[in-house]
């Protein structure tokens, strides 16, 4: 499958009174994740918009596993678990500086029409966007 990176640096803003990451802002990043990943694989969202699209999570997992602090550097790793024509699962990793889990999580999303939010079918209405979709979860 094919993984992106997005390279963050975690500003003093982005952490709490005990001097870790705060735990929302890690929501931020993987939004960031899958922008860099859309756009890694030639696609916009931008246009995706401009049509009347947008793509809201409808389920997120998210598991914790070390504190990152302000002066680190977060790495987010994305990727594409799962496509249906329906729905997209985004999987994430955010690693530190050194390499080192921080987070793991998965993300839901689906497209609806702005103006309703009826759920509309990712691959009728992009098929060209679907199959990069698709391809970059089977390689390898």
């Amino acid at each position: 499958m094919f993984i992106s990176e997005k390279q963050i640096d975690v500003r003093y803003a982005e952490t709490d009174q005990m001097g870790v990451v705060y735990h929302a802002n890690y929501l931020v990043w993987l939004e960031l994740g899958r922008t860099q990943l859309i756009s890694d694989l030639g696609l916009s969202y931008i246009k995706m918009e401009e049509d009347g699209i947008v793509s809201p999570v409808l389920d997120l997992q998210i598991s914790y596993k070390k504190a990152l602090r302000y002066g680190d550097t977060a790495i987010v790793k994305t990727w594409i678990t799962s496509v249906t024509p329906l729905r997209v699962i985004y999987g994430y990793e955010v690693l530190n500086q050194h390499g080192e889990l921080c987070v793991t999580a998965e993300t839901t999303n689906v497209c609806v029409k702005k103006e309703t939010f009826r759920p509309v079918s990712f691959k009728k209405l992009y098929p060209d966007w679907y199959e990069v979709y698709e391809k970059a979860n089977q390689e390898a």
